[in-house]
């Protein structure tokens, strides 16, 4: 049986959202062919499964997850997604302490514990150490938003030991022109950057927006505003964190029209911390526009999702997918996969058109097994 390893950086709500949906979808292994199974985007990636990623290390700096099982860890304060698989495997990997770097932002510090980050005393790990021991192939990225010194930290481990990377955060690795050259020089792929929902507020604007655009609506002004109760969002009250993650929700959205939208007449981003909504998203969607004749259109929309869920959704896709490009031999970023499930790819695609490079991309890996050579590909699925 093939097995994806993974390490992952950060044991948060994400984190814990996609190991329960591993074990939660390792008994769909004999669904047939083609068959929709609910809640996945693609059961079956060139012959991987969900069940066959495999957790092999976790990194973490909260003494409540530190030395703990990474199946223990993901149910421990402040994660407060919902359990919506509680029989997790008994052991797994020990949740290794990280570097803190910049993961903590000061201001968390004046929150109740179980909301907030307590960080361990304990010393750093050595990571490269801990994933050259532990097998791990790609290394997921959950640290919080902002943590710029923190994922260069990681990345560097990552190119130290020949693991890959799937950079889920708005810190800009894959889609950095000076990053990606290093990855594709030491022969590992990357998908990144900034993790979409499967079905949240970005897609959804996305969507929207280019409905607008194709239908030869003018878009003259939209917003999207999100609030929530879980770390992520405590987390960015810290607006100095929010930068990179307002341009690259920002550009997911403006990248789907054809014409231009002046910058003061776009405003996305995360707007406020609710603590009662928990791990519950809400997004409230402004978009109005200018149709037939000079005449306004406008459309307004409230979404409401489980955040993290809805992010892990997307996660063992972009995963599986970061393996086909290992076994294939692709160094650099992965276009296609990080134009359809990230938020800042190195190249935006239509969605449309980057679905249909992701089944590309299966069809070159189903020659590469047959013939162990892959075929040449299009502009949005090529590395180069």
């Amino acid at each position: 049986m093939r097995r994806i390893r993974i390490a992952v950086a950060g044991v948060g709500n994400c984190a814990s959202a996609l190991l329960q949906g591993i074990e939660f979808y390792r008994n769909t292994a004999g669904a047939p062919p083609g068959e929709f199974v609910p809640g996945l985007i693609n059961h079956d990636i060139g012959g991987y499964l969900p069940g066959d990623i495999e957790v092999v290390a976790a990194f973490d700096i909260d003494r409540r997850k530190v030395g703990r099982s990474v199946f223990e860890a993901i149910f421990s304060p402040p994660n407060c997604t919902k359990r919506f698989h509680g029989n997790m495997p008994p052991g797994g990997p020990t949740v290794r302490m990280a570097p803190v770097l910049d993961g903590v932002a000061p201001h968390m510090a004046d929150y109740p514990e179980d909301r907030t980050f307590l960080p361990s005393s304990e010393p750093p790990s050595d990571v490269v150490r801990v994933l050259r021991e532990s097998g791990a192939e790609i290394l997921v990225n959950y640290l919080p938003v902002g943590s710029e010194a923190a994922t260069r930290f990681y990345a560097e481990a990552c190119l130290a030991t020949g693991v890959s990377m799937v950079n889920c955060i708005p810190v800009f690795i894959a889609s950095a022109p000076a990053w990606a050259e290093r990855f594709r020089d030491a022969g590992i792929p990357i998908v990144g950057d900034d993790v979409k929902s499967q079905l949240g507020a970005t897609i959804v604007h996305r969507a929207l927006a280019r409905l607008f655009s194709d239908r030869g609506v003018r878009l003259l002004r939209t917003y999207q505003l999100n609030t929530g109760g879980n770390t992520d969002f405590l987390n960015m009250l810290n607006r100095s964190r929010l930068e990179s993650k307002r341009i690259s929700k920002t550009e997911a959205v403006t990248s789907a029209v054809s014409h231009a939208v002046a910058p003061d007449d776009v405003h996305i981003g995360p707007s406020d911390y609710v603590p009662w909504q928990m791990d519950n998203k809400l997004c409230f969607l402004r978009i109005e526009g200018e149709g037939f004749g000079g005449l306004p259109i406008e459309v307004e929309m409230r979404l409401s999702v489980t955040d993290s869920p809805n992010s892990a959704g997307v996660g063992v896709d972009a995963i599986r997918f970061c393996r086909l490009g290992r076994d294939m031999g692709l160094s650099g970023p992965l276009l296609a996969p990080s134009a359809y499930f990230m938020k800042h790819p190195p190249v935006q695609c239509a969605d449309d058109d980057a679905r249909r490079d992701l089944e590309e991309v299966i069809a070159d890996y189903e020659a590469w097994r047959r013939t162990k050579e892959a075929r040449p590909t299009s502009p949005c699925t090529s590395p180069t």
